[in-house]
């Protein structure tokens, strides 16, 4: 199977020979990608909806996988085959809901290895979410593809926590690693956020001046994250 350069991507972060869930499978492609390849040995395609579920389950039947990829209805992780997962792939979604989808079944995760997460927006949220829940993020990385940036990462068990705001925001991986496709996100974020403070203008309105707020802090944050590549 073909994949895309950013499911290629994801798919590379899952440690070969774990067993993995695809939560949010959709067309189940990263899962047949992983068994097909002889990366991991049988995955699950989950998904909290059936229609995209026949779809995945479609094209497992039309792959070679046909015998190693298991398709489960589930919100989420609560079907999660218990002490079977060694690797959870969320990704596709909004960093609210793979908080949300972490949270409320959080004892499953303990027996888990691994997290496998490419939220599409919030990734601040995320990451702070790991660091409270004892996982720490061992690898990162960032690509764009179709003119969309998108941030992939991988966390473990294990004890973690920045000291600036703005490693949540963009990663402190990334950053320290002068990550080339990041200092283009971030140099067109701060572009971005700049225009946006340029209209702001009436702080007579309270939701403007809260609004102005938080875009300087962005700014600042960007600035600080910028910062490093100049060292």
């Amino acid at each position: 199977m073909e994949l895309s350069n950013r499911l290629k991507t994801i798919a590379s972060f899952v440690t070969e020979g774990y067993c993995a869930a695809d939560i949010g499978t959709d067309h189940g492609y990263i899962p047949i990608y992983l068994t097909e390849m002889g990366h991991c040995p049988k995955a699950y395609a989950m998904d909290v909806n059936q229609e995209p579920l026949n779809r995945a389950k479609q094209h497992i039947a039309e792959s070679t996988a046909v015998d190693k990829v298991t398709c489960i209805l589930s919100d989420g992780l609560d079907q999660l085959p218990i002490g079977e997962v060694d690797s959870v792939v969320i990704t596709g979604m909004g960093g609210d809901l793979v908080v949300r989808i972490l949270e409320q079944d959080l004892d499953k995760l303990d027996s888990v290895k691994e997290l496998i997460l490419s939220p599409q927006s919030h990734l601040e949220k995320v990451r702070h979410f790991l660091h409270d829940h004892n996982f720490r993020i061992l690898e990162e990385e960032m690509l764009c593809e179709d003119g969309k940036y998108y941030m992939i990462m991988r966390a473990v068990h294990g004890h973690e926590e920045y000291k600036k705001e703005c490693f949540y925001l963009f990663g402190q991986n990334l950053i320290l690693d002068k990550h080339p496709v990041l200092l283009e996100y971030l140099d067109l974020e701060y572009q971005k956020y700049e225009k946006i403070c340029a209209t702001l203008t009436d702080e007579s309105k309270e939701h403007i001046k809260i609004r102005k707020k938080e875009v300087k802090t962005m700014l600042c944050n960007i600035r600080e994250a910028l910062g490093y590549y100049e060292m």
